[in-house]
């Protein structure tokens, strides 16, 4: 199954820019789900200076620098993504793994577990308090298998919290999500990686696209026509296993990843520095269209 996706970003400025550096990630990673077999990336105006790495993740970052004075910025990365179809979960691999199962094999491998072990740390927008550690332990039960907790604790997050765009930015607090009960896919990818390492265990952030269309031709999923994020819960024997609270999901083939992170910060679609007085205007348009299947 193969999917076109077109990203566009466009910076309309008040004044003049005369330098620009910045950073994106909007190139899909390759992972055993996904292969990113074909890539276009087109930059008005033209930078003066562009480098493709991977970070400290395994993301694809591109950093591109722009040295003359421009009045607007374009950043339009089309791809054309493999996926391979999900298989069912087998929930006899680890349907008995619990959280202290899971906690005691990182404890027992510190060093060799670092990767993972990362992933148990607050930052600034997973930061938790008594509130959002009392909302978790509602679902991590002593003894309880930990991808019940999680499933349960993403379908509680759906059924809790209304999706409403514009109701956060991305420096709203957790906090305030609590006690709005509102938000969008970030918020609630955030909330739910706040909650599972309130309880000690490791949860990453995930950000990518959702299919616009679903496969019977029926609604949108939320999320669609914009990027998307969920988070992943790392369960022993299993590896990583990811939930999507947006729309009380386990991800399919219709979810295609970008990258992953601690947190929307280490996986931000595009941030960099402008050298200017003035404001600027926003507009993001993303289109998710399985190749054959013209949506348009």
């Amino acid at each position: 199954m193969n999917y076109i996706i077109t990203h566009k970003t466009t910076y309309r400025y008040f004044e003049p820019v005369s330098l620009c550096y910045n950073i994106a990630r909007l190139i899909p990673r390759n992972t055993d789900k996904q292969v990113c077999k074909n890539l276009h990336i087109r930059i008005h105006p033209k930078p003066d200076i562009i480098h493709e790495y991977e970070d400290f993740f395994g993301n694809r970052v591109m950093y591109f620098s722009i040295e003359k004075e421009h009045s607007s910025l374009s950043v339009t990365v089309t791809s054309e993504i493999e996926k391979t179809t999900t298989p069912a979960i087998d929930m006899g691999l680890y349907n008995n793994t619990t959280a202290e199962e899971v906690k005691k094999e990182l404890l027992d491998n510190r060093e060799g577990g670092a990767e993972i072990w990362q992933y148990t740390l607050e930052t600034p927008m997973t930061a938790w308090n008594d509130e959002i550690q009392a909302y978790a332990l509602e679902s991590f039960s002593p003894g309880r298998p930990l991808f019940d907790a999680a499933r349960e604790l993403m379908t509680r997050i759906y059924q809790d919290f209304e999706f409403e765009p514009g109701a956060t930015t991305i420096a709203t607090p957790l906090s305030t999500v609590m006690r709005e009960r509102k938000g969008v896919c970030q918020d609630f990818a955030h909330l739910a990686i706040a909650c599972i390492r309130s309880q000690g265990l490791p949860a990453r952030y995930l950000s990518g696209y959702i299919e616009t269309i679903s496969p019977a031709g029926g609604e949108k999923l939320i999320g669609a026509d914009a990027s998307h994020a969920w988070f992943s819960v790392y369960i022993s024997s299993m590896g990583w296993v990811e939930f999507d609270p947006t729309n009380n999901m386990l991800p399919t083939e219709q979810h295609i990843t970008i990258g992953w992170g601690r947190d929307y910060a280490d996986i931000a679609p595009l941030k960099g520095i402008i050298l200017s007085s003035g404001q600027h205007e926003l507009a993001v348009s993303v289109h998710v269209e399985r190749e054959g299947q013209n949506t348009r």
